[in-house]
C-alpha cells in the first residue's frame, strides 16, 4: 500500500464536500481529511479555487459557512502565486478540452499549476475532470 502524501493540492470540490454534510462526497472527504492530518499533509491551493469555493459556498449553502472557510481554513492552506504565463497555458487548455468536457478554467489553471510549478502533486478533488486532464487523485 502506498503512503498517503504529505503534499496535497486541494479542489473546490474536495473543500466543498468536507463543509456540506449532503454533498455525496461528505464522508469520504472527511475520510481523506483525517487520513491527511494523521501524515501532517500540507494543503496546496490557489487563489482561483479560494475564491471558486467561497462562491459555493455562499450561494449552495450560506454566508456563515463561506466566511468560516475563509476564517478557519484559509489561514493553513499554502496558496501557489502564479503569473500570466499560467493563464496563458490555461487559456490553450480550456480551448482545447473546454467543449468536449463542460471543464472549467479553473480547472485549467488547476492543472497548469500541479503540472508545471508542483510538479504534478496529487489532488484531492472529486472532480471527474481532474482525472480526464491526468491528475493524480486520492481516494480512500
Amino acid at each position: 500500500m502506498t503512503p498517503f502524501p504529505q503534499r496535497l493540492f486541494c479542489d473546490t470540490s474536495f473543500f466543498y464536500a468536507c463543509l456540506d454534510p449532503k454533498d455525496r462526497n461528505h464522508e469520504m472527504a472527511l475520510a481523506l481529511l483525517t487520513e491527511a492530518q494523521v501524515v501532517e499533509a500540507r494543503f496546496y491551493t490557489t487563489w482561483d479555487i479560494v475564491s471558486e469555493t467561497v462562491t459555493l459556498l455562499r450561494y449552495r449553502k450560506n454566508y456563515q459557512t463561506a466566511k468560516r472557510f475563509l476564517v478557519d481554513i484559509k489561514p493553513s492552506l499554502h496558496i501557489v502565486w502564479h503569473g500570466d504565463g499560467v493563464h496563458q497555458e490555461a487559456e490553450e487548455i480550456f480551448c482545447k478540452f473546454g467543449n468536449e468536457r463542460r471543464l472549467s478554467f479553473c480547472d485549467s489553471i488547476s492543472c497548469v499549476v500541479v503540472t508545471t510549478l508542483l510538479d504534478h502533486m496529487p489532488c484531492l478533488a472529486f472532480d471527474e475532470d481532474f482525472r480526464k486532464l491526468g491528475l493524480t487523485i486520492i481516494f480512500p
